[in-house]
C-alpha cells in the first residue's frame, strides 16, 4: 500500500492564521518545504513555546490531528479544545511556532468497481474528510457528506465541507434529530453500491461499522487512538484485528477497512 512518507525529524512551522468556526478552532500553519499529505493521514503537533499546563508547567506530549486542508504550503487543522494539550494548541495565533511532523500514516483508498464515495463524519471527524472530499470531487466523483454532531455550536463546523446533511443529537441544527448513522442507513437504502468513509468517536465507528457489514457495504474507517510518537515506536494505539492480531494505528491505520476488525475498540 502506497503512502506519503515525512520528512525525518520534526521542523518548525509558523501558524499563519487562526479562525472560530463553531465550537472548534481552526489553525493554519506554513510548510513550504513539506510533501503534500494523502486524506486521512495526520500530523503530530506541539506549540513551541510553553507547551505544558499547570502551576509546574508539565509538558505535555504532541498531539496526533488529520490534516483538515493543504492549501499553496499550508496546513489547515480543526482542534476542539477538549483537555489541556488540545486548549493550549487552541491558544495559538498568528506568528506563533508549531512544531510538526508527519505527515503519518495510511489515508483513504479510491472506491473500487465503479462505487459512489459516501463520507460519513462525526464531530472533528469531519477534518480528514474535508480533504478527501475536495480530492473526490476534483477528480470529477461526486462525495455527499453526511455529518453528525451534538449541537448547533458544534454543528456550524459542517460549514467546512461542501454541501454537507447534517444531524445533531439534540435537533437544533440540521436536517435530522438523531444520529448520523440514520442518514447512513437511509442513504444505504437508496443506493447500496457505495463505499463509505468514515471518521468520529468510536461508538459511531462501531455502529458505521455494524451497518455497513450488515449491509454488504464496503467501509474504510479512520480511527482515533492515543499516539505518543506516531510513527510505531511506542505501540501506544495497537487496535485487535479480526483475526487476531493488532496493528498500530501511526503505520497501518489510521485508515483501515471495516472487514478487518470485528469491532471498533472504546477509547
Amino acid at each position: 500500500m502506497t503512502r506519503t512518507l515525512a520528512p525525518l525529524g520534526r521542523r518548525l512551522s509558523e501558524v499563519v492564521s487562526y479562525r472560530r468556526v463553531g465550537a472548534y478552532d481552526i489553525l493554519v500553519a506554513d510548510d513550504p518545504d513539506g510533501p503534500d499529505p494523502d486524506p486521512g493521514q495526520f500530523y503530530m503537533l506541539t506549540a513551541a513555546e510553553r507547551w505544558g499546563g499547570g502551576t509546574d508547567e508539565r509538558p505535555f506530549l504532541p498531539r496526533a490531528f488529520s490534516v483538515m486542508r493543504r492549501t499553496a504550503g499550508r496546513l489547515e487543522f480543526m482542534l476542539e479544545a477538549v483537555g489541556p494539550g488540545t486548549t493550549r494548541l487552541g491558544e495559538l495565533r498568528a506568528g506563533d511556532g508549531l512544531w510538526i511532523a508527519g505527515p503519518f500514516g495510511i489515508g483513504f483508498a479510491a472506491p473500487r468497481d465503479g462505487r459512489t464515495p459516501l463520507p460519513v463524519g462525526g464531530g472533528v471527524g469531519t477534518a480528514p474528510l474535508a480533504i478527501w472530499q475536495d480530492e473526490l470531487l476534483a477528480t470529477g466523483l461526486p462525495a455527499p457528506a453526511l455529518l453528525g454532531f451534538r449541537d448547533a455550536a458544534h454543528a456550524e463546523g459542517a460549514a467546512l465541507l461542501a454541501n454537507p446533511r447534517v444531524a445533531t443529537d439534540d435537533g437544533s441544527a440540521g436536517e435530522h434529530h438523531g444520529l448520523v448513522t440514520d442518514l447512513l442507513a437511509a442513504e444505504l437504502d437508496a443506493d447500496p453500491h457505495a463505499t463509505v468513509y468514515a471518521c468520529g468517536p468510536p461508538p459511531m465507528l462501531e455502529a458505521v461499522r455494524a451497518l455497513c457489514a450488515a449491509r454488504g457495504v464496503p467501509a474504510q474507517l479512520a480511527l482515533e487512538a492515543g499516539m505518543a510518537c506516531g510513527f510505531g515506536a511506542c505501540f501506544g494505539c495497537v487496535v485487535p484485528t479480526r483475526d487476531g492480531g493488532y496493528v498500530r494505528l501511526c503505520v497501518d491505520g489510521p485508515v483501515l477497512d471495516a472487514a478487518a476488525l470485528a469491532e471498533v475498540p472504546a477509547p
